[in-house]
């Protein structure tokens, strides 16, 4: 029984690491991230072929069990690391800590490759739910996990999130102000192409992207001439996101080179440290009250006035320090050596005290 309760943790803990860091000196890290890999690539490659009538038609039976195959595996590995996720600081409370993994993003992508699957097969109109069927190319973004050039980028966007959205925000309004101009300059003569405001707003997106397929363009001179301004602006415009996208892109990058990813092991090396410091700062916090107390109902009436209190308490804050030998505070004392420091300085209150 007592290997069994031994075995058990250190089963998760192995789950976990395997799963969720990839080494150079653990070969199961890297066969997990290659077998992962290839079965994302052979899974999203079938659906691939499965579009094409002549090859489903051959190849069906096939393309079936690899898909039943894939979601079987991908199906173990995400309550996998649901079950083991525990181990990490991070996740560390059995029930809150799983619902906080599960909102991760990978974990979120990791969900979204296999619901759709058991969507369809669960509910019986499954002709409706056949546009669920791409959620299956979502198994590529799974990749991110075992890349470590898709992680940088997806935390370059990550970091870049808010000047995005503002280059978004933007665009959305040259888009609005263009699309409605183009229409009361066209809509006379191209009711056809110009009917409404939403519909030059395929004309506004096609000249901002710089696409220019030529299905829908501008005739009259007014028309012409919004079109060539709103074709320079979207050249420097559109230009921004991916500017944005290549900044923070760099500056992961350097901040990874600064800051190697965590391990397992220095993850909980740094959540102690943090308890180390909770438990020493509400120590001290305890202390420090108890002495003042006693300051306060000893040596009020000599201090005088609460600053003189504060002063004595904190000498024999110092004091008990130094008589219990507690290092951790003695080393956080600016003096270094706390003792003849609160000696002098309790000669000196005393002396003002009596003053």
């Amino acid at each position: 029984m007592k290997n069994h309760r031994e075995f058990l943790p250190y089963l998760q803990r192995r789950i976990y690491e395997i799963l969720e860091f990839s080494t150079d000196d653990d070969r199961l890290s890297l066969l997990d991230d290659l077998l992962v890999s290839l079965l994302v690539i052979v899974d999203v490659t079938a659906f691939i072929l499965g579009t094409s009538h002549s090859i489903s038609a051959n190849l069906k039976l096939f393309v079936d069990e690899i898909e039943i195959f894939s979601v079987t595996c991908f199906t173990l590995l995400y309550f996998l690391q649901i079950w083991s996720c525990t181990v990490d600081p991070r996740y560390a409370d059995p029930v809150w800590g799983r619902l906080r993994y599960a909102q991760t993003p990978l974990a979120i992508i990791d969900l979204m490759a296999i619901l759709p699957f058991y969507l369809m097969v669960a509910l019986p109109d499954r002709s409706s739910l056949e546009f669920l069927e791409i959620f299956r190319l979502l198994r590529l973004l799974k990749l991110i996990r075992y890349s470590e050039a898709l992680q940088t980028i997806l935390r370059a966007v990550e970091a870049k999130k808010d000047e995005l959205i503002m280059t978004i925000f933007a665009v959305i309004i040259l888009l609005i102000f263009a699309s409605t101009i183009m229409f009361f300059a066209e809509s006379r003569d191209q009711p056809i192409a110009f009917p409404s405001i939403p519909a030059a707003m395929w004309w506004g997106v096609v000249t901002l992207t710089t696409v220019g397929y030529g299905d829908i363009y501008p005739v009259t001179p007014i028309g012409k001439f919004f079109g060539a301004v709103l074709a320079f602006v979207g050249i420097g415009l559109f230009a921004l996101p991916a500017g944005i996208i290549a900044s923070g892109f760099s500056e992961e990058v350097h901040k990874r080179k600064q800051h190697p990813p965590l391990s397992l092991e220095a993850l909980e090396h740094q959540e102690k440290e943090r308890e180390a410091i909770a438990r020493y700062v509400n120590e001290s916090a305890d202390l420090m009250r108890l002495c003042l107390q006693i300051a306060e109902e000893k040596l009020g009436d000599v201090a005088g006035d609460r600053n003189r209190v504060f002063e004595l308490a904190k000498i024999l804050f110092l004091n008990t320090v130094d008589r219990l030998n507690l290092p951790q505070f003695n080393d956080s004392h600016p003096d270094g050596d706390g003792k003849g420091s609160t000696e002098e300085a309790q000669k000196d209150n005393v002396k003002d005290s009596r003053e």
